[in-house]
């Protein structure tokens, strides 16, 4: 297809709902897995009828052999290639169930930034912000280290992020920033609501206004002898504790 130079693939229901929300005139057609026929599914094929996009049902291999993952979900899209800067909004609003997000902090190295887009995609995270000045940003490295998950998680930057934070907080989302001398512990602390998970670099930990902003502060108990971990493994502790605590059966 004449498009197709310009055109690149993102896939599973995060990515692909955010984008027929927020840019539906960007997505070229969208491929689903034809076995597929669960409620979500369902709603994301009447959603995508509704606005007129072409849906091409496919084999799971196929969809597979795609994406060079088995991680899609049932649903690949071809999107236009020249990438649309996503909005806080855009994620907060479109959301079904208690907001869980990841906050980076002045993340410098690309390899932290792919990892911990690769443990917000294994944890269900909504959404990944971070500010544009005095961060990495999403180049080429960081893609290349998150396996795929860029394209499977939103990746939001921000011009201010204590603002992003208030607004975020105005929408009902519970702030929680990551701090070694902080009291509570992160197991401790209640991540059933809507949330959101603020870590900074290794080493400098947050910065003075962001730590301010955070409705609390929370810790990783450490029992060896380091004093911090890194940015990607603290992510993963927090994102899958808040993901742990939704699941327990009551």
């Amino acid at each position: 297809m004449s498009d197709s130079a310009s055109s690149r693939l993102i896939y599973g229901f995060h990515a692909v709902l955010a984008k027929l929300r927020h840019d539906p005139e960007g997505i070229f057609e969208i491929f689903t897995d034809a076995q597929r026929n669960d409620a979500r599914a369902r709603d994301l094929l009447r959603h995508a009828e509704q606005l007129g996009m072409r849906i091409i049902p496919s084999e799971g291999e196929r969809l597979d052999k795609m994406v060079g993952t088995r991680r899609h979900q049932g649903v690949v899209a071809r999107i236009d290639g020249r990438r649309k800067e996503l909005k806080l909004p855009d994620v907060l609003d479109g959301l079904t169930e208690p907001a869980l997000l990841l906050v980076l902090d002045g993340i410098q190295d690309p390899h932290n930034l792919g990892a911990c887009l690769r443990v917000a995609d294994a944890a269900g995270a909504h959404a990944v912000i971070a500010p544009k000045d005095k961060a990495v940003g999403l180049n080429a490295t960081a893609i290349k280290v998150a396996s795929g998950a860029a394209d499977t998680v939103p990746y939001v930057t921000v011009t201010n992020l204590a603002r992003a934070l208030r607004e975020m907080q105005e929408a009902g989302v519970w702030i929680l920033g990551a701090a070694g001398e902080a009291e509570k512990s992160l197991y401790t602390v209640d991540q059933k609501g809507s949330i959101a998970w603020v870590l900074g670099a290794e080493g400098d930990g947050l910065r003075r206004l962001t730590r301010e902003t955070c409705d609390e502060l929370v810790r990783i108990p450490m029992y060896g002898s380091v004093e911090s971990l890194n940015v990607s493994v603290a992510s993963g502790l927090c994102l899958f504790e808040a993901r742990r605590q939704r699941t327990v059966q009551a």
